[in-house]
């Protein structure tokens, strides 16, 4: 499974980069609005960082608008790719920049049907929002497992990327459900490295070295 980071804050970025762990970006208008920075400038800087993909997210509800901002977004960077929602208007969008070779990111994805919608119409990824279905009662991390089913069933080669994820369990579950990628914030990265046996065990090793006899 791939790791993307989801964040527009580039000291996050950086610091998880070196450790090797990201393979793509996801922003927000959210994310882009707590760095209260132009747009354009922090998705260069991002892209100008990771190779990957990074999806940088239209605003406009009608299909020409997205168009408009989908084709300007298109030339900051040639790893960028546009996120839409999922919406009627969003999927003419997906279908007609896929036509182009735009890449797009279909995001909001809350049921089998508006993933399977998203994958026809060409959408590159979809993005289920897993961590928000669970605020309703209702298990996001199954609805990864069936869109990864009928992928698979119908020879689909959209990827799903696991979003809304809001813990370790959720990083772990979306692995096991066969998410292709897992969107994860940066201030969760921490958690998946750590663990309270693993620093018992390094106090531990330090302690005993300490006993160890040392050269004259």
């Amino acid at each position: 499974m791939k790791f993307f980071l989801d964040t527009g804050n580039l000291d996050e970025i950086k610091r998880i980069v070196k450790l090797g762990l990201v393979d793509g970006i996801t922003t927000n208008p959210s994310l882009i609005a707590k760095e209260g920075r132009v747009f354009k400038d922090v998705i260069q800087e991002i892209t100008a960082i990771v190779s990957g993909p990074v999806s940088a997210e239209v605003v406009a509800l009608d299909a020409e608008g997205m168009l408009k901002e989908a084709h300007e977004i298109a030339q900051w960077a040639p790893n960028v790719v546009i996120k839409v929602p999922m919406t009627e208007a969003g999927l003419e969008a997906t279908y007609r920049l896929s036509q182009e070779g735009i890449k797009t990111n279909v995001t909001l994805i809350f049921s089998v049907a508006q993933g399977l919608m998203a994958a026809k119409a060409g959408a590159s990824f979809i993005s289920p929002f897993v961590g928000r279905l669970d605020d309703i009662g209702v298990d996001g991390m199954q609805l990864v497992r069936d869109l990864r089913d009928v992928l698979d069933l119908y020879g689909m080669k959209t990827e799903i990327i696991a979003a809304s994820i809001r813990n370790l369990e959720h990083v772990e579950a979306a692995a096991l459900a066969g998410a292709h990628i897992a969107t994860i914030p940066g201030s969760l990265f921490p958690s998946l490295w750590k663990h309270p046996l693993t620093d018992i065990g390094i106090e531990r090793f330090l302690k005993d070295w300490e006993k160890v006899p040392k050269q004259g």
